[in-house]
């Protein structure tokens, strides 16, 4: 695995380590980026709304939107490393020699402890995407319609992104071998992508209907 962190190579660089026979990056990472755009699209469109008289009384929202897209998208990067050291650990760990017990056994840990991080890290990036969302759907209709697509794209791909990291958290949970914390992180899980995939819908709605709303209340 290179050590070369996501942030720092080409687009071009990563699709060719994604479409490799490694095993990270995955799909676990390719989420994270997806949503990193879709942070990014967000700060666009705040930026490309503010300081103009016709969306004057949206600036709050905007503010606010660009502030926080512009964290969530260098976070979402940062855990797209994340995620690849998180299964790289796990892949090591199913190499781990068995043919005694005593290496069984410490096999055995060794995969439950790097699944269990495989499926936290993914889990940090639905809770974020679900962040991210909110400020999707406070963007839509209250944004500069000429960016409105980009909106609608944010709110595609940070769906796309919460679902694709769901799935990476709940694939991780059956070997870590713990009844009560996948549970618990299942609950969460799908909770957490109701309220994603409701909100993403309720944006791309509101970017179709091609009109102003009214601003936050305050």
């Amino acid at each position: 695995m290179s050590t070369a962190r996501f942030s720092d190579i080409t687009i071009a660089q990563f699709a060719e380590r994604l479409a490799s026979p490694e095993p990270v990056p995955g799909g676990g990472s390719a989420s994270a980026i997806a949503a990193s755009f879709s942070a990014s699209l967000i700060a666009m469109v705040a930026s490309l709304s503010l300081g103009r008289p016709k969306y004057a009384p949206y600036e709050a929202t905007h503010r606010r939107a660009l502030a926080f897209a512009s964290g969530a998208s260098a976070a979402f990067l940062d855990l797209a490393d994340r995620d690849a050291e998180a299964y790289a650990a796990f892949a090591a760990a199913l190499k781990l020699p068995r043919d005694t017990a005593e290496q069984q056994e410490v096999r055995a840990t060794a995969i439950r402890a790097a699944a269990r991080r495989a499926a936290e890290v993914p889990l940090e990036v639905v809770r974020r995407c679900a962040d991210l969302v909110a400020e999707v759907d406070a963007m839509a209709g209250r944004s500069n319609l000429n960016a409105a697509s980009d909106v609608q794209v944010a709110a595609l791909l940070v769906e796309a992104a919460g679902r694709g990291a769901a799935a990476n958290v709940l694939i991780n949970l059956p070997s870590a071998d713990d009844d009560a914390f996948s549970g618990r992180v299942t609950d969460e899980v799908m909770a957490l992508l109701a309220s994603i995939e409701e909100l993403a819908a309720r944006a791309r709605e509101r970017v179709g209907a091609g009109r102003l709303r009214d601003p936050e209340p305050e």
